[in-house]
Parts: structure tokens; sequence; C-alpha cells
């Protein structure tokens, strides 16, 4: 964004404004910051400087200044890359938000970002952001992997890379539960009070879970301070929504047609976005209800309809359409056997949640057809596909468990299951080869180059990869034929033969 050079200092957007009138109305239409951006202090981090950020906990926060004002500006830190820590601090932390949907393109200016610290490059910088007393909230979108905690126990993986390095250098961490420990014990040793830890990451009880592995990491470091951080510091859970494909050139071409800036850090995303948060915050936060996130005592019934239903159904469309050779989500959403099928999927997850006030699942998952069909965002089922090892088991095997212990239909689910290995074979039905994104990609590559003789051997060794599939899933041994069959099917006669066969007539 190479002609903003100041931050706004007064009224509505003033330092962009004022050029408003220069720039005979390159700017018009566009929305900008409507506070003044240096008035305002910094009172979160946020690990994981990521696209999603950017186009979500970002944009709240800016809704809540306009609304509220309030020292909540956000210093991003990212953990691994440099090269967007180095683009937003070229352009005072401003980048453009473009929502595109059926109806076009709009641009708008978010400014509640208050610079970027790339921890590989800086990490005393990450640390002390950390430790500032100003510092409120640590949130967080680093993905599941990125944690190295346990999703079943809770416990922190001492073989997972950060993990093993933060607990043998406790003073010098670069992993983010490391950082979080290290930053709370400081605070508890100079008598500041702790911040709140706000996981945003797509992962059920995701506050819960981050909370087990904290405390776990610092009682391996030391015992009174996780008993400190158990009785101290909240982790409330959190349900975000947005879909936020990869930006690329085109982006950055979008961005400048509209702005008339050079932006290196342009984003796009979709018109929809929501937040629903647990109002438990040890030292206040944002005015986030008056941007519209939502504000609850339990987030887990939210967090299971999107898991279950949205993400559920992006994780079946993603292997399902990807190995037939569609590209984007909206290719796919031309097919209208994918359509039934997804719609299939919807019904069927919608079947193990209990209600929510206000919510109908059906309206929802309406929705989201509509959601996934807008022909302007070009959200790479490649992208959705990465590490289904990680997804699979909140997606698609929580549900599958529930409706075969309510004596109800899980082929759906079995079907999904069946997709994800006809994925791990990494090539299309057009003979296309790809790399499978995940953080077992060997084991699985393993497994497939010693059972690939048919479907049966071939699932038999996917099920049998430690720590995956719920022992109560392997041993449903009519659920498993199910996948073994629907697997022979999408191997032997294609995918498409596969969707015909499980869509009820």
């Amino acid at each position: 964004m190479t002609r903003v050079k100041d931050e706004a200092r007064s009224g509505r957007g003033a330092a962009i404004s004022t050029r408003l009138t220069s720039l005979e109305g390159v700017l018009s239409g566009v929305q900008t910051p409507s506070y003044a951006r240096d008035e305002l202090g910094t009172g979160i981090v946020h690990i994981g400087l990521g696209a999603f950020h950017r186009a979500h906990q970002a944009v709240y926060t800016d809704d809540a200044l306009a609304r509220s004002g309030g020292d909540w500006r956000i210093a991003g830190i990212s953990l691994r890359s440099t090269e967007q820590v180095d683009a937003l601090n070229a352009q005072q932390s401003l980048y453009t938000l473009l929502v595109r949907d059926e109806h076009g393109k709009r641009a708008r200016i978010i400014g509640s970002l208050a610079g970027a610290i790339a921890a590989a490059r800086d990490p005393v910088a990450a640390r002390q952001a950390l430790e500032r007393p100003q510092t409120r909230i640590v949130s967080l979108t680093i993905t599941e992997k990125a944690y190295g905690i346990d999703r079943l126990t809770g416990r922190v993986i001492e073989t997972h890379d950060a993990i093993c390095h933060d607990l043998a250098h406790p003073d010098e961490p670069v992993g983010a539960v490391g950082m979080i420990v290290h930053a709370l014990a400081c605070r508890r040793r100079k008598g500041i009070a702790p911040f709140t830890v706000l996981c945003c990451d797509n992962l059920p009880e995701n506050g819960r879970l981050l909370r087990a592995g904290v405390i776990d990491y610092a009682r391996r470091v030391d015992a009174g301070l996780a008993r400190w951080i158990a009785d101290e510091v909240s982790f409330p859970s959190t349900m975000v929504d947005r879909i936020t494909p990869a930006a690329d050139a085109g982006t950055r071409r979008d961005a400048h047609r509209l702005t008339g800036f050079e932006d290196a850090a342009a984003i796009e995303t979709e018109a929809f976005s929501q937040w629903v948060i647990e109002d438990t915050f040890t030292s206040g936060r944002p005015a986030w209800h008056l941007a519209g996130a939502l504000m609850v005592d339990d987030v887990a019934p939210y967090e299971r309809m999107k898991l279950r239903m949205l993400n559920g159904a992006h994780s079946l469309l993603a292997y399902t359409g990807h190995v037939m050779g569609f590209r984007y989500v909206r290719d796919a959403l031309q097919d209208t056997e994918i359509v039934s099928l997804l719609q299939l999927h919807m019904a069927h997850a919608a079947a193990t949640l209990n209600p929510l006030a206000n919510l109908d699942f059906t309206q929802y998952a309406f929705d989201l057809i509509a959601r996934f069909r807008n022909p302007a965002i070009a959200h790479a089922l490649s992208q959705i596909a990465m590490d289904g090892t990680e997804k699979l088991p909140q997606r698609i095997m929580a549900p599958a468990i529930e409706r075969i212990r309510a004596g109800g239909d899980a082929g759906v689910f079995a079907f999904a299951v069946a997709a994800w290995m006809r994925y791990c074979m990494g090539v299309t039905e057009t003979g296309q080869r790809y790399e499978i994104n995940d953080p077992r990609a060997q084991e699985i590559a393993t497994a497939m180059r010693a059972n690939n003789s048919d479907a049966l051997s071939l699932a038999d060794a996917l099920f049998s990869l430690p720590g995956l599939f719920p022992d109560e899933l392997r041993q449903a041994a009519v659920w498993r034929g199910e996948v073994v069959l629907q697997l022979k099917t999408m191997i032997g006669s294609g995918m498409r033969a596969a969707i015909v066969a499980v869509i009820p007539t």
C-alpha cells in the first residue's frame, strides 16, 4: 500500500481521507478506519498472522474500535514466515480486505493491526510483546498441528518439534505453547496480571484443549506455575467461520484497481462472517459484541454445528472433488450429484446435533450450499484437503460414532472416509499426481506403498495408522465394510459411480 504513508490521526480515517480529494475519488466507496489509530493502544497480541486472522478477528476488532474505541489494537506475530510481516510493516500495518460475492467485489482498508513481528527473526521482540503489561489478550490462529497438543489426552506431544525444543530451552521458546508459558511465567514473577488466551483455530472445545496443553507444558517446567495458570488464566473457547482462500496475484490486482494502492498484504474473503465467543476474559476485551460477534456461556453447540455441517462437508467435498479433477469449490458445486452428496452429509450431520435456539439447521445447510457456490471465491480444494489426519476425527469420525450408537445411517460418513483414502492414493481420475499435504504424509505414503493392491488392503493399512481411528470405529464391522465397499467402487468404477450409489433415489 505504497501510497499510504501515515496512520489515521483523527475522524474517519483522516490520514487516508486527506488524500481522497487529491486522489480525485480513487478511494470512493472504500471503507477506511473511522478511528484515530495512533491514539489507541495495543492490547492484543495475535500469534499466526495469516489470511484468516486478517479476514476475521482483525476485522471484528476494526469494527469494535470504530464503535467503542479502547486500547485494543493488535500486534501480530508470525512464528515462521517473514514475508507477510515485512509487507505489513512497510505499509504501517494497513491492508486491503476484498469481499467477493455474486454482486461483485468491495474493498475495505483495515486498521486494527499495530505492527507485525517475525518471531523466527526477532524472538526477543516476540517474547517482549507477550510480556508487556498492556497485553491483555493473546489470540491464536496457527492450525492444529502447530500446537503440539494431543487431542485425546490434552497433553503436549514431546516429539513435536516446537514442544521438544521448548522443553529443552524454556527461556528461548519457538512454539506457541512455549511462548505463552514463558510469558506467563515472566508476568507472574513481575507481579503482572495474566492475559486471556483466546484460541481461534478450528478445533473442538479449542479453549479447553489449549488450556490443558499449556498447563501440562507448564507442569513440566514449573509445577507452581502450572497451578497459577490453572487458577488465574482464562482460556475462552470460540467458533469461527469465514471462507478465506489464499491470496494470489489476482487479489493484489483487484486491490490496486479498487483502491489505487499497491498492497502486498491484500486478502480476499466472502461476505459471510461468524464468531461465537465464550465470554470469560480476565482483563477485559474489545466491544466485539457491537461488531457482530455472539458472546455466549457455551460455545460447544455452535462449534459442533459448524465442524460437522460446514467443515465436514468441506472435507468430503475436498477429497471427492479433487479426485474428480475439480480445482475450486465453486467448480465442484456446479455438479448436481456432488451437491446432492453434500446435502445428504449435512442432513445426517444435523441429526447428531441438539437444537439451537433461533437457528434452523435446514436453512443453515441451504445457506452453506449457497456460500460454497459463490462464483467470486476461488477456494482451492487442495487447500481444504490439507491436514486430513488432523481434521477427520472431529469432522467425520465423531458424528459417525454418534450415528452408529443411535442406530442411524452412517453411510455418508463412511463415504467421506473412503474418499479420503482414495485421495491418499495421490492421483486424480485424470491421471494428475499431487502431493499429500499432511503432518502424517510419510506414514500415509509408507502404508500406501505396502498395501496398494486392492481396496481392502489399502483401507486396512490406513485404518491401522496409530491413534487416528477410534477403536469404536475400527471395530464397527458393518461400517468399516461400507468404507471398503465404497472405496472399491471409487477405485474400480470412479468417484461418480460411488456418489450415485450412496445418494438415496
